[in-house]
Parts: C-alpha cells; structure tokens; sequence
C-alpha cells in the first residue's frame, strides 16, 4: 500500500519550521516522516531544518534527476529529495513544506496529494514578519496581498485543509495531526 504526501503550505511567518518541529514525533507514531528540502542558501540561515546547497550543485543535482519536486520562490531554489517517492511507495506517510505557487505542479505529480495551508491572522502574520526584520514594511505589504490572492484563487474542486497557527501553537500541532490521522487512514468504501 502507498503511503500518502501531505503538503504543508503557507505564508513567509505563518510558523510551518516551528508547527513542524513540534510535531516530529506524533508524526512518526502516525507512520509519518518529515522530509527536508533542499534549498540555495546559506547554512548559517536560521529557520528550517533544510540541507543548504550552493545554485550550481542545485543545478546539478536536478539534472542527475534528485528530485521529486523541485521550484523557485523568492530568489531561491527549493527541491524535495527522490528519497520521498521511496518512501512513499515503501507505504510511509511523508510531509513536506511545500509551495503555494507549486500546489499544482505537485497534485499533477501526486494526485492523491493531500494539501494543508496553514493560515494566520493577518495582524499576527504582520507582527512576526517585521520582528523577523528581513523584509521592508513594503515588502511585507505584499506578501500580505500575495497571501489574500491566494486564498481567493483556491479552487473548490480540490479542498484544502487549513490549520490555524495565530494562536497558541499546540493548538496548530493537534490540527495538523488531526489532518493527517483522518486522510492517512485506508479508505474502507
């Protein structure tokens, strides 16, 4: 039996390293691994948990075909390791932080993808993006717009499971896990 790909998505802020982080281990008691990604930037970044790799070795490893999914956002190349369709079909269950802009590439590729978007309220999100100080007043001005286009272009024909992180962050975790626990179950019909 395969396993099933969970597609963790949301806002620059909205707290997927941290909702991740925190639910490692309930995870695994649901028979599901956490992949980490690979990403052009620096090792010394601070947030996920990632394997930081240089453009050309980006470059190179897409072309030796190392990826099952593999996109560009915010000047960044983020690719997810082949080792996930392994898993996958050795009947584990894997998460991965994905992109808003690459949910279709994804659903093509994995049609029984499940899509999770972690959403926060917009005076909150605005609130950790300008304590992280990486982004100008501005460019956080659009983000906040690119994140409500988003959520108007979502497409009713292929649900998307949300999981609040405003709050207190055991709350998001017992959301995420709930997701996982109902749509990782064999269907029985």
């Amino acid at each position: 039996m395969d396993g099933k790909l969970f597609y963790l998505m949301g806002p620059s802020g909205s707290g997927k390293d941290s909702l991740i982080d925190a639910s490692r281990e309930p995870l695994r008691a649901l028979n599901c691994e956490v992949m980490r990604r690979v990403i052009t930037r620096s090792a010394e970044s601070v947030g996920e948990d990632a394997i930081g790799v240089t453009p050309e070795e980006f470059e190179r490893r897409q072309h030796a075909g190392a990826f099952s999914l593999a996109w560009q956002a915010n000047g960044l190349s983020y690719g997810i390791p082949r080792e996930m369709d392994e898993w996958l079909q050795a009947g584990r269950h894997v998460l991965v932080n994905g992109s808003r802009a690459n949910l279709r590439q994804a659903m093509e590729r994995y049609p029984t993808l499940v899509p999770i978007l972690l959403t926060v309220n917009d005076d909150v999100l605005r609130k950790r993006l300008l304590s992280r100080g990486r982004e100008t007043p501005e460019q956080i001005d659009a983000r906040l717009a690119r994140n409500a286009l988003f959520k108007d272009r979502r497409s009713s024909d292929s649900p998307v499971h949300q999981v609040d992180n405003s709050a207190d962050l055991a709350e998001a975790v017992s959301a995420l896990l709930e997701v996982i626990r109902l749509n990782a179950e064999p269907d029985r019909t």
